[in-house]
């Protein structure tokens, strides 16, 4: 209802007020890859409105510099398992890694696999139908960082109704609810009849029109927490250390993700794992609950090279009590050297 709302708003705006919101490389970026949008829609279950407006988004149309250097027109990074080329390019940080492709065809098809990760299930959970949906998300899901990542998406299908691909129908500009293009502003004060009236533009009935062949979306009902929960772990295998649970970090977790699946606030994660203002990498150790101020055994020796925060990981014993028992400077982050680190209070003698 929110959506036949707006529209009915957005109908009654001149056209000339409308063509400014159009752009004409956009419209020539859609009119290219479309097919390809369509294609992937049918194959891998990804609503085109949703493909093509991410594209336009991450790569401004083809014209970024990822897209035209790295034919890269999804944004997406480096992980663990890309065995391809790379090019680097500072984006969140200075000098991340980006995946490059032989053409963007390769960046489109890459993007369609890349989304059947188990991170992004929750986003099939969505009729293809509702964008709004896919778009808020993904956003969820950790594919973007933008807060308003999902709203910019959403501007982009209404914009240019990318919500008609695959329909039968022309995309990019607005149409009328015969299914024509609608003439420019320009073109319309031109196009005057003979009784000296000029045309008038769309009204509100001709775009309730529009709408009103297509049905809502089919209801989907989202996962319960338990469910998600249950969800999580049968992924992520619970162990413990220092009598406290933890569970393995996969590559696509990320610890706001991780928080909402087992239904717990992220910032109290963190705290659990010492981890204010740090991402999330595979392998990473997460505990489950508050760490020790004490460890099981009264040492352990650090390696050199490893970082204070792991070697905590590691025993299950918070940062903090590991600086007070050995005394270290807040400064050290590493350790240089093969070194005893106690991780209980020992008693002088």
């Amino acid at each position: 209802m929110r959506k036949q709302i707006l529209l009915v708003l957005l109908a009654g705006m001149s056209l000339a007020g409308w063509a400014q919101k159009q752009n004409e490389t956009y419209l020539a970026y859609i009119n290219e890859w479309k097919d390809v949008a369509i294609q992937n829609q049918a194959d891998y279950g990804i609503p085109a409105s949703i493909i093509m407006a991410q594209a336009l988004l991450e790569s401004a149309a083809g014209q970024s510099e990822l897209a035209r250097k790295a034919n890269n027109h999804f944004g997406i990074k480096c992980t663990s398992d890309w065995m391809g080329p790379s090019y680097h390019y500072s984006d969140n940080k200075r000098n991340d890694c980006f995946r490059k492709y032989k053409n963007a065809a390769d960046s489109y098809k890459d993007h369609a696999l890349f989304l059947q990760r188990s991170r992004y299930a929750p986003c099939f959970e969505i009729a293809v139908e509702d964008y709004e949906g896919w778009a808020n998300k993904l956003r969820e899901c950790g594919y973007a960082t933008d807060k308003q990542y999902a709203p910019k998406l959403v501007k982009i299908i209404e914009d240019y109704r990318l919500d008609l691909l695959g329909k039968g129908k022309p995309v990019g500009k607005y149409e009328g609810a015969d299914g024509t293009r609608q003439a420019s502003a320009a073109g319309k004060q031109n196009s005057e009849s003979k009784g000296g009236k000029k045309a008038t533009v769309v009204h509100q009935k001709e775009a309730i029109a529009v709408i009103s062949h297509d049905p809502e979306p089919e209801y989907v009902e989202p996962p319960t927490a338990r469910e998600e929960r249950k969800r999580f772990f049968a992924l992520h295998t619970r162990q413990r250390q220092n009598g406290l649970r933890y569970v393995v970090a996969r590559e696509e977790d990320t610890y706001a993700n991780v928080a909402f699946r087992l239904n717990v606030r992220e910032r109290d994660l963190r705290e659990h794992n010492d981890a204010l203002g740090m991402d999330m990498k595979a392998g990473d150790r997460i505990y489950l609950s508050a760490k020790k101020k004490k460890g099981s055994n009264v040492y352990t020796w650090s390696h050199p090279g490893q970082s204070l925060w792991e070697l905590s990981q590691d025993e299950g014993v918070t940062m903090e009590a590991i600086r007070k028992y050995n005394e270290l400077d807040p400064s050290v982050r590493v350790f240089t050297i093969r070194q005893k680190i106690y991780l209980k209070k020992v008693k002088e003698k």
